[in-house]
């Protein structure tokens, strides 16, 4: 599908990985190779997860190629990469961020835009865009605060500094934080259990966050109530009450 980035199917999931030697450094074609893979596996009817991760044991993400920021007016890179993480965050699939490296700039950006994240413990995080003379474009500056908090997120987005896995985890940045040589299987384990729910319930789940996060109370309420209301008319809502009554494993439809 693409040289930089590559693709694998694997029972159901996908295993998607930048590989963009030497430091897996975000260009305009590692851009559209992911929007490429996560596309593939979001048509993909038999897929139910998609685990992100970098080739290699040291680069998760690197940044953006800084050789192809514009020297001055003109288009830039941002559009691009917000579009891409805007695009992950609103995939009907969960989304998996096996951090096996440095994750900086638009590699913590893209590991923030998955639903999970996950980090080998030689792993680091960080936001240096302050220290070039700007700031973060592809949602650094969103998306951080609302994970971490603010209070947490602005001495990292001011400072530029990297925080190691176990401070990520700490912060609530990750979720889990493993040896490198386990990584890969914690993210398979995960996305094997994810897998197994039903897959319109993770759809409407990751709507109603995305949708609720950010308003009054009673309004997110509303939007967890209009999807909560349409699963009940599911196939796969009888189907989960059923197999729960009669004490067996639900078998999954989509429908």
């Amino acid at each position: 599908m693409s040289d930089v980035v590559r693709t694998e199917r694997r029972g159901s999931y996908w295993l998607i990985t930048i590989d963009h030697p030497p430091a897996n450094t975000i260009s305009g074609a590692v851009i559209e190779g992911l929007s490429d893979a996560f596309s593939a596996a979001a048509a993909d009817t038999q897929a139910r997860v998609a685990i992100l991760t970098g080739a290699g044991t040291r680069f998760f993400a690197a940044g953006a190629d800084i050789r192809e920021f514009p020297r001055g007016e003109g288009e830039t890179p941002v559009e691009k990469g917000q579009a891409l993480t805007l695009a992950m965050e609103a995939l009907p699939i969960v989304t998996i961020a096996a951090v096996n490296g440095i994750a900086f700039g638009g590699g913590c950006e893209l590991a923030m835009a998955c639903d999970v994240r996950i980090a080998a413990s030689s792993a680091s995080f960080g936001q240096p865009e302050i220290k070039l003379g700007l700031i973060p474009g592809w949602g650094g500056t969103q998306r951080l605060p609302r994970l971490i908090g603010r209070a947490q997120a602005m001495p990292l987005l001011l400072g530029g500094d990297p925080i190691d896995a176990a401070t990520a985890l700490k912060l609530g940045l990750v979720s889990e934080v493993v040896e490198g040589d386990a990584l890969l299987d914690s993210a398979v384990a995960l996305a094997e259990r994810y897998a197994e729910r039903a897959p319109l319930a993770v759809a409407a789940t990751k709507r109603a966050v995305a949708d609720g996060m950010d308003r009054p109370l009673r309004d997110a309420l509303d939007v967890e109530r209009r999807e909560m209301n349409a699963l009940f008319a599911t196939e796969d809502a009888r189907e989960g009450i059923s197999a729960f009554l009669e004490k067996r494993a639900p078998s999954w439809t989509g429908r």
